[in-house]
């Protein structure tokens, strides 16, 4: 009766674009194609981005020129867990008179769990709640930048040839009639619409990038390359002998999530800006409906589509598994569940019929099984 509980035990066999044996659980049902369909046989889709710690929703530009971080909220470098913003009084000089001290509040950052703060590290206090944190700056910033601009202007260039010669191929196949005037018309506008039909998947976009003239040159990013340095700085010369304090070193996991600076000390251990989370929608491939689709809201957990397996499709279990035994035939007792209200007909058929050799081995060890080819 134990194995009532246990629903991984039982998998279904899902005849996709992959073939993906599932618990029921982890399966959805299409209405529209009365097919099973596994998280391999689903286009995935973003709906929004929000902060797991705040809350707050943000379009898709946005959450991604922020690189996908939350701009309030902070994991501690240490353990990882959500700071917290902690208020405390502390004296002031007055500008009239600096014998006058006044208390004035001044907000920290500080974990919970690791009692890690914020001034561990030397970070000054700030007058106010939200924002406006020092943050070290990476000293390659302007080296990773101008990299990235230097090939994203590289593989413009070499799509606008690529482009360039598609288009140069397809003219030979023109009428000369108006061979003349369409490569007038491509080599000064870049588009030849009213002349030839455009061609499956080629967009706007594409055309657009050929409108460049032959004698307007774009500017050029040039780089410098790396240099190898012949000369390196030596360790100190108690790097081997002082002794190590294993609390002020970083672990593997804390250096790997700042891969920019990577400290070795904690001490050099820099509050990171909160991942955010998504939420996405499953559309069904073949007829292109959707099989998941959640709320827009953050704090909703309901969905608006939720066609999970588990609510339309018979569930069955193993009731009871007897001693099986070599060369002698054993009965095993299942279960049916039938989770709509409407009368469901089910159809058992013959393993040899729908399984190929191969599968019936990998899934049965060998075994004979025989399931009777009735209605019930």
């Amino acid at each position: 009766m134990a194995s009532l509980l246990q629903s991984e035990r039982v998998l279904y066999l899902v005849q996709g674009e992959k073939k993906v044996r599932a618990p029921l659980s982890q399966l959805y049902f299409c209405r529209y194609c009365s097919e099973l369909r596994s998280l391999e046989c689903v286009s995935h889709e973003v709906d929004s981005h929000y902060c797991p710690s705040c809350l707050e929703n943000m379009p898709s530009a946005e959450a991604k020129l922020k690189k996908n971080r939350c701009a309030n909220c902070f994991d501690c470098p240490g353990c990882m867990h959500t700071l917290s913003t902690r208020a405390t009084s502390i004296s002031t000089q007055l500008p009239d008179d600096p014998a006058k001290t006044t208390m004035k509040k001044a907000y920290y950052l500080a974990c919970g769990f690791c009692r890690w703060t914020s001034r561990d590290v030397g970070m000054a206090d700030k007058s106010v709640a939200s924002g406006g944190w020092q943050e070290p700056e990476n000293p390659h910033t302007q080296r990773m930048n101008k990299l990235i601009e230097y090939y994203q202007q590289l593989a413009q260039k070499e799509k606008v040839e690529r482009d360039r010669k598609k288009l140069a191929r397809r003219r030979n196949y023109m009428p000369l009639a108006f061979s003349q005037h369409t490569i007038h018309v491509v080599d000064k506008y870049g588009l030849g619409t009213r002349l030839q039909r455009p061609r499956a998947g080629a967009t706007i976009s594409t055309l657009a990038g050929l409108s460049l003239k032959e004698g307007e040159d774009q500017k050029e990013i040039k780089i410098e390359p790396a240099q190898a340095v012949d000369e390196v700085e030596p360790l100190p010369e108690d790097y081997y002998t002082r002794p190590v304090n294993l609390t002020e070193v970083t672990t593997l996991q804390q250096r790997l999530l700042q891969p920019d600076f990577q400290p070795i000390c904690a001490s050099q251990l820099y509050p990171r800006h909160k991942h955010l989370l998504i939420k996405r929608s499953l559309r069904c491939r073949k007829c292109e409906h959707n099989l998941s689709k959640p709320e827009f809201n953050p704090t909703s957990i309901k969905f608006k589509i939720q066609l999970v397996a588990v609510n339309y499709i018979p569930e069955v279990r193993i009731m009871s598994i007897p001693n099986l035994r070599y060369m002698k035939e054993s009965q095993v007792l299942l279960t049916l569940t039938n989770p709509v209200e409407n009368l469901t007909e089910l159809c058992t058929l013959n393993i040899n019929s729908i399984v190929s050799s191969r599968e019936r081995g990998w899934l049965f060890l060998g075994m004979a099984l025989d399931l009777p080819s009735l209605k019930l």
